[in-house]
């Protein structure tokens, strides 16, 4: 049985003891030759303690496990080495096989391992970014575009409906006008937006990003293929962002109802995370922010559209034409300019606003004369094309008196007047004679009663004044019509004369 380290330390502090094996064989509880075969160990210069491997049936395999191991650079699965090895007569069972072969690649890796220098940002220098999947809203899927400033750590993550090009262009302004100027260098992955092709292993830039950069005096470069250590700052923020963002059972976030929503919650995602200390700086990145603005590029007052689409012209009823088709934007546009493009079966309308290019408003595409209307688009005005309530708007002395009851008092003028009741500045002059005696609250009440139960009679007013004065506010209102009569029914004369 092999002894334990503390066993042998034990055993060889009993032979320098008595320096007698015999001796310490007896302090130890062990045999004589035990005690001398440690000893032995020890004085050639060996580890006592270190196990001494028995040969293996894997053992005489071992060099072309290391050769399997070398020419797949360490990928190579330890079940396909096994195959390998019964068919070169291995007759051992697969586990030995899967230990081998972890020997083999530990061995690999520690010399191929790849050396990191410590990476030193420069003020205004790098701007990471990439991009993360959002959460879904209304079952449709949403990106998250995530940057991240180098030197001063200030992270920003913008939504976005798709990663498209025009898209890209509008989030990097977005981000570039929030970060208050831009670096010398943009440093991304290689979709096929920025990367239109590798010849040689060299890769070719799209020339819309080249442009863009030329824009903002940057120059965009990319990081090496399948290798997200050459951007491990943008790719953490995309990392922290969806903990954050992305509703999960982990973090028990709530579902987004509106892309609003999302918007709003990146914003304060992007306030909290640059106020507080950061690990490695142990400064807050807006802090250092301010300090960083200082060495960054001035910003062009135009943004860069060359890929946002055609330009078009906000319209006094705020809307746009595209294909001889109107489509609706949000309140703040109208008489500025405003880019459309399509996106699949959408019309993708981005504008101008104080943090940079954004994505205002995507409609359906549509065909003349089926305009593209947006009810959220128009909060002050009511959706549809059903008719409108008329605008109480008192001029006269009389008209004012009544209105000023209350909103009961509006409602029974509009419903009064639009069932034709006769009468009417005759009966609002007996209002206010009444809310004068009554209090403007009980007849404002009964007034809002009279124009539900369509009651405009010229006692009508009263009995339902005297009515809540002896029975208090009603349970249900009756319309009054054709359909129904107050008078009870006749049931209870059935008996009569039996």
């Amino acid at each position: 049985m092999a002894k334990s380290d503390r066993d042998v330390m034990e055993i060889l502090e009993a032979f320098d003891l008595t320096r007698c094996a015999h001796s310490a064989a007896k302090l130890a509880g062990c045999d004589e030759k035990t005690v001398s075969r440690y000893v032995a160990l020890r004085d050639a210069g060996l580890d006592p303690v270190a196990r001494t491997r028995r040969s293996r049936a894997v053992d005489e395999f071992v060099e072309k496990i290391e050769e399997l191991v070398e020419k797949s650079s360490g990928k190579v699965r330890a079940d396909v080495v096994h195959q390998r090895l019964v068919a070169m007569g291995f007759t051992g069972t697969d586990r030995s096989t899967r230990r081998a072969v972890a020997e083999a690649k530990q061995a690999w890796r520690a010399g191929n391992r790849r050396a990191y220098r410590p990476w030193v940002p420069e003020p205004g220098m790098w701007l990471q970014f990439d991009w993360g999947e959002g959460p879904r809203i209304g079952g449709r899927r949403t990106q998250l575009f995530c940057a991240w400033l180098s030197w001063s750590r200030f992270r920003v993550v913008l939504p976005a409906w798709d990663q498209t090009l025009p898209t890209l262009i509008a989030c990097v302004d977005a981000t570039l006008r929030i970060l208050g100027g831009a670096p010398t260098y943009l440093l991304t992955d290689n979709p096929k937006t920025v990367t239109v092709d590798r010849i040689a292993g060299v890769p070719v830039r799209h020339p819309d990003v080249v442009a863009l950069g030329r824009h903002y005096g940057c120059k965009v470069e990319t990081c090496q293929p399948f290798d997200p250590e050459s951007k491990g700052g943008a790719e953490h923020t995309v990392k922290i962002a969806k903990a954050d963002l992305v509703p999960t059972t982990a973090n028990l976030a709530s579902a987004y109802a509106s892309f609003a929503e999302l918007a709003d919650a990146c914003f304060d995602w992007r306030e909290r995370i640059n106020a507080r200390p950061h690990r490695e700086t142990k400064a807050a990145p807006v802090d250092r922010l301010a300090t960083e603005r200082a060495v960054l590029h001035a910003l062009p007052t135009e943004p860069h559209t060359t890929a946002l689409g055609e330009e078009r012209l906000v319209d006094d009823d705020q809307t746009i034409r595209f294909s001889s088709v109107r489509y609706s934007t949000p309140p703040g546009h109208v008489g500025t300019r405003v880019w459309c493009r399509v996106v699949g079966d959408e019309l993708v309308i981005t504008g101008m606003t104080s943090t940079g290019l954004t994505e205002i408003a995507r409609h359906a595409l549509s065909t003349p004369g089926n305009p593209r209307i947006d009810d959220e688009h128009y909060p002050n005005h009511p959706g549809g094309n059903e008719p409108r309530p008329p605008r109480v708007r008192p001029r006269s002395e009389a008209e004012v008196a009544f209105c000023g009851i209350g909103e009961g008092a509006h409602r029974w003028l509009i419903e009064a007047s639009a069932t034709g009741a006769q009468r009417i500045r005759s009966k609002m002059a007996r209002a206010v004679e009444l809310a004068t005696i009554l209090g403007a609250e009980k007849v404002d009440t009964a007034l809002g009663l009279a124009a539900m139960a369509g009651r405009f009679g010229d006692t009508d007013l009263a009995a339902i004044l005297d009515h809540l004065a002896l029975s208090g506010a009603p349970s249900d209102v009756v319309y009054a019509d054709e359909t129904h009569s107050a008078q009870p029914g006749t049931s209870g004369w059935e008996g009569f004369g039996a």
